[in-house]
């Protein structure tokens, strides 16, 4: 495939990337932007973004319900996207729910 096809198609996919609300200054689209100029662009380099940013792996190799609800803390990953979700959207537990350890 011709480096220009492939840097069209590179530069399509940093365009579709999401940004990162914890990293404004850093962000994977700019540099995969930069990267679709880069003389020696492979066709692998651009199928690879492409399966990340589709989540290909994560379809490939699920996750079962054992691992992502371990018995001794089943909400352990719930808790944590929630944090992280939270935490993108500036806002945190009160004092007290962190001091007694409440979930919501």
């Amino acid at each position: 495939m011709a480096t220009s096809k492939c840097a069209q198609r590179l530069s399509t996919i940093a365009a579709a990337w999401p940004t990162d609300p914890f990293r404004p200054n850093l962000q994977l689209k700019s540099f995969l932007q930069s990267l679709s100029a880069h003389p020696n662009l492979t066709q692998e380099a651009v199928q690879s973004a492409r399966v990340l940013l589709e989540n290909g792996v994560q379809h490939k190799y699920p996750l079962s319900k054992k691992t992502l609800e371990p018995a001794s803390m089943p909400k352990h990953y719930e808790r944590l996207v929630q944090g992280y979700e939270r935490s993108a959207q500036g806002t945190k537990r009160p004092w007290w729910q962190v001091v007694f350890g409440i979930w919501k």
